[in-house]
């Protein structure tokens, strides 16, 4: 994915900007979780029982590849994109296997629009900037196939409250068809303090869709 040289750097971009070995310390303190025998795959184990074999998934921010790593052992089609190249480098070092690319979630224009699944977890959401965030969720809706769904996860507090999200997914053309407080099925409450949703999106008959071609 190209990045055009105008666009809004993301919140995610400001913090390795300020500190550029953050980056290197996400990645070895995941690394060392695995290591020790963390479960850091809860995500992924929701998303594949949602799934059909053999289906299509984009990791959105995908960070060092936790999640589409897994999803790919399990035997799904998995494209990863991610903004920082630290991340990216990580992941295909680390998961071999998915299409792993740099790329600005809010420029999202992949050749394939036939997603099952887009994940977009690890408070990913909270890290965009302000401005792009229904961008990006718009960009989520154009990639995913006809029944296909986008699961995205954030915690409270993080600077972007649940009811300005729900807005933003419903600007972009999202319907939300669950609720989830965790990745492991605990519903949603007035008082949870983390929000998995599961949107999906049904556009008009008319609405163009964009190429499906592989990657």
């Amino acid at each position: 994915m190209n990045m055009s040289s105008e666009r809004t750097p993301s919140g995610w971009e400001d913090i390795i900007a300020a500190d550029p070995a953050h980056s290197s310390r996400y990645v070895e303190r995941f690394r060392a979780l695995a290591a020790q025998g963390t479960d850091i795959v809860g995500e992924a184990r929701l998303i594949d029982a949602m799934l059909g074999r053999g289906s299509r998934v984009l990791d959105a921010g995908c960070g060092p590849g936790r999640t589409g790593g897994y999803l790919h052992e399990a035997g799904h089609t998995v494209v990863g994109v991610d903004v920082d190249p630290v991340l990216i480098e990580a992941a295909r070092a680390d998961h071999p296997g998915p299409t792993w690319l740099v790329g600005d979630l809010a420029e999202l224009d992949l050749p394939v629009a036939d997603f099952d699944a887009i994940v977009c977890a690890g408070n990913v959401m909270t890290f965009l900037a302000p401005t792009t965030r229904t961008a990006v969720l718009a960009g989520f809706a154009r990639h995913l196939a006809p029944g296909g769904r986008a699961i995205i996860g954030f915690g409270a507090d993080r600077g972007y409250e649940f009811a300005e999200f729900m807005t933003d997914a419903a600007t972009a053309g999202l319907t939300v068809d669950l609720l989830l407080s965790t990745w492991d099925l605990r519903p949603f409450t007035d008082d949870s303090d983390f929000l998995v949703a599961v949107f999906s999106y049904a556009p008009d008959a008319d609405t163009p869709r964009r190429n499906s071609s592989p990657c």
